[in-house]
């Protein structure tokens, strides 16, 4: 999943293509390694994605802005300063260098020309985005470099800006396509592909695995290979060089991204699908949607993810041990019987026995009860009785707070489920206000904050023209499920899996099958099961269901229903989001 040089090329040429000669509109910094361009020119508005992710460092055009901040970082601020209604006038890349420069004019406070240029590094988890000045010195960075972090390269404002160490491996269009393959075949102790790798520059692993699948097949050893195999992987590699973009990603049999490219992808036949995209943007936005959207969600809420999980913790601990004590009153039954056979024959037992030999009337069998031998046989018959009532009345209530804490476990899980779904600071705010108004967080106002009014529900427009309503917590699903749906509305949730609660506004229509199996598809996909296939998701008319007394939030019983069987598609969902 490695973004090459070459797809670096091809995306370069993309903005070039689309952005050289717009303006900065807007700068923001949705987390503290990503910015977004607002650049807009003739051809209208761009919002170009610049992220420094260790697991997801990328540049290119978004149809998925993440949320801001209620307040911009300072670099943000000095980006704004520096940047806004700046004219991007070239895009650069050094050879096949991961590393691409947007060249922007602009003024100065007192009006004066001056150039800037923003550097994107993608280098895994040294990855970075510096501003530079004309001068070259470094004005400011997402990720600040000292001597302490590395002491081949140091990134602080004030600084000259360097290029990166560049890799000892020659540029695939600074060299033939036959010496590259002579050099990989040199390499000793390597399968052909690796071997490749590190003998080209601008190259992914998938497409040097590719390179060997069209020339010779098998990815062998090196030292295996002969003239005729070197020649075709010569040729084949030389085809590079004039290749038709293609940009495509590699996705498994249910759907599940794998890897991507600039180029068809064979090797995998028919275990894996390509899915072409009509832009290397489009490709980059589809291929790190979820990717991006958990980290996000991680970062704005790790706090509240961290507390949820202690929570999940303690309750199933405490479960844990109630179930162990469970177990030990499973013998209280016995007890009442040694109580009783000991009364039943005081007449022949003697204290400081430490145990009694009596006959069992219940199993027609003569057994032994333990004794304690400091007591009357009268006074083990009651000890034995004080056990056994005991034990009854601790099965009575392990059994009600095993109960509970299932319950209370059950909700949190909802709430967790909710928490990983959260895309905004807004939804992590109410799903926060969730767990202070159950009582597990103090979250209090200040003074003179009002309340955030409460989220709307996701909304979907279906095939034939019904609204598909769906909560984002489990206090929205309980509004939207007992106080906004109407009786004949159909509701649905995922069976045995958390998730939100999907309601179809029917009007008093009815609803097609189409309609319905789009709704169960929202289901699934706004759930834990979002990652599954064939899921099964029930549905109902909201007349069904019920709210037990003193359940907690999002919790509704249903008796009557019936269940469908759909697999999650995230491009349908997008596709009928209003």
């Amino acid at each position: 999943m490695a973004l090459d040089g070459l797809t670096l090329h091809f995306i370069k040429e993309e903005i070039a293509a689309a952005a050289v000669g717009c303006r900065v509109e807007k700068v923001h910094q949705p987390s503290r390694e990503e910015l977004v361009l607002v650049l807009r020119g003739r051809n209208g508005a761009h919002k170009l994605l610049i992220s420094a992710r260790a697991n997801s460092p990328k540049i290119h055009f978004t149809a998925f802005p993440p949320e801001n901040p209620a307040k911009p970082p300072m670099l943000c601020m000095l980006l704004r300063k520096h940047l806004t209604s700046a004219l991007l006038t070239a895009v650069r890349q050094e050879g096949l260098e991961r590393v691409l420069f947007l060249d922007f004019d602009a003024t100065n406070e007192i009006g004066e020309p001056v150039k800037f240029t923003l550097c994107t590094e993608i280098m895994a988890q040294y990855s970075n985005i510096i501003l530079i000045n004309e001068q070259g010195n470094i004005l400011d960075a997402v990720k600040r470099v000292d001597s302490e972090t590395s002491s081949l390269r140091q990134i602080l404002p004030g600084m000259l800006y360097k290029l990166p160490p560049k890799q000892n491996k020659p540029d695939l269009f600074d060299t033939t396509g036959a010496e590259i393959a002579r050099n990989a075949a040199e390499a000793e102790n390597k399968a052909v592909s690796a071997a490749i790798l590190s003998n080209v520059q601008g190259l992914s692993p998938i497409v040097c695995r590719e390179i060997v699948s069209r020339s010779i097949g098998e990815d062998k050893r090196t030292e295996f290979l002969n003239d005729e195999e070197i020649f075709k992987i010569g040729e084949e590699t030389e085809k590079l060089k004039t290749v038709e973009p293609y940009p495509c990603a590699v996705i498994d049999q249910s759907g599940k991204p794998l890897d991507f490219s600039f180029m068809n992808i064979t090797q995998y036949g028919d275990n894996a699908k390509i899915k072409p995209f009509d832009s290397f943007s489009e490709l980059l936005d589809d291929f790190y949607f979820e990717k991006d959207r958990l980290e996000r969600t991680k970062q704005n809420s790790s706090e509240l993810q961290k507390l949820v999980a202690n929570l999940i913790q303690r309750t199933a601990r405490k479960l844990d041990v109630q179930r162990k004590e469970l177990e030990l009153c499973a013998d209280r039954e016995q007890l009442k019987i040694n109580a009783e056979l000991i009364a039943a024959n005081l007449y022949q037992l003697q204290k400081g026995a430490p145990f009694y030999e009596v006959y069992n009337y219940y199993t027609n069998e003569n057994i032994r009860i333990n004794a304690n031998p400091a007591l009357t046989p009268n006074e083990n018959s009651q000890k034995y009785y004080k056990e056994y009532r005991k034990a009854k009345t601790a099965e009575q209530m392990l059994t009600t707070l095993i109960a509970n804490g299932e319950e209370e476990l059950t909700y949190l899980d909802t709430v967790a489920d909710a928490l990983s779904r959260a895309e905004t600071t807004a939804q992590i705010a109410e799903i926060k206000q969730e767990l202070s108004h159950t009582g597990y967080i103090k979250n209090k106002l200040k003074p003179g904050t009002k309340a955030p009014k409460p989220l709307a529900p996701m909304e979907y427009e279906s095939s034939d023209g019904f609204t598909i309503l769906v909560g984002r917590n489990n206090e929205q699903n309980d509004r939207l499920s007992l106080k906004t749906a109407s009786k004949g509305d159909i509701w649905l949730h995922t069976q045995k899996f958390p998730g939100s609660h999907t309601v179809i506004v029917t009007e008093g229509r009815e609803v097609p099958e189409e309609t319905l199996i789009e709704a169960a598809i929202i289901a699934a996909y706004h759930s834990r099961a979002r990652q599954s296939s064939g899921v099964p998701v029930d549905y109902t008319q909201v007349r069904n269901l019920k709210k037990p007394q003193g359940a907690k939030p999002g919790k509704v019983i249903y008796h009557v229903y019936n269940t469908l069987y759909v697999t999650p598609d995230r491009d349908l969902v997008n596709k009928l989001a209003k």
